[in-house]
């Protein structure tokens, strides 16, 4: 299996993955299938960018787009030493073969090279003990929760906020 970082190249794939993820599993994503369906393909192309200041990676068997991670960054100055975990999705046929292990560990990694990026975040659905158990697995531990954060097909749902520390790398011009 081979995870490399997205490009524009990629954005038809990654747009028909995503949208079968918010179809599959609505409770599992802020965003929805309404909302995203008719996002154009040049928009997510430049989402995509190497200057977008997204980083989204996706997991292939063969030409086929089959998972997907991203890693996000905080701007503002007092919090830029995190980065936050998003839109991650594994296709319901590759469920159940350690590629979400493989990209949470590949988004690890790639954050922990970041200059003094020192904590990774994420969110998930209170109930989804698969998602809950991979990531306390990795080192993640829940800060939080909120209740009641979003509404599916009128039913409420939590979402627990999980954090883990990652191996330092000191800012540029430090020792």
């Amino acid at each position: 299996m081979l995870i490399r970082r997205l490009t524009p190249s990629d954005a038809a794939a990654f747009q028909s993955l995503r949208l079968a993820g918010l179809r599959a599993s609505p409770s599992a994503f802020g965003s929805s299938y309404e909302e995203e369906c008719d996002t154009a393909l040049s928009v997510i192309e430049a989402r995509l960018a190497a200057d977008s200041g997204r980083n989204m990676f996706g997991a292939f068997e063969g030409e086929q787009l089959v998972g997907i991670v991203g890693v996000g960054r905080e701007t503002a100055l007092k919090v830029q030493h995190k980065r936050y975990v998003r839109a991650m999705y594994v296709a319901e046929t590759h469920r159940g073969l350690g590629l979400g292990r493989q990209l949470m560990e590949h988004a690890l990694a790639f954050a922990a090279t970041l200059d003094g990026v020192q904590r990774m975040t994420i969110s998930v659905t209170a109930g989804n003990a698969e998602a809950v158990g991979l990531y306390e697995s990795l080192g993640f531990i829940e800060f939080g929760r909120e209740p009641d954060s979003m509404i599916v097909d009128g039913r409420f749902y939590d979402e627990i906020m999980m954090s883990r520390t990652l191996a330092v790398k000191p800012p540029a011009g430090t020792d």
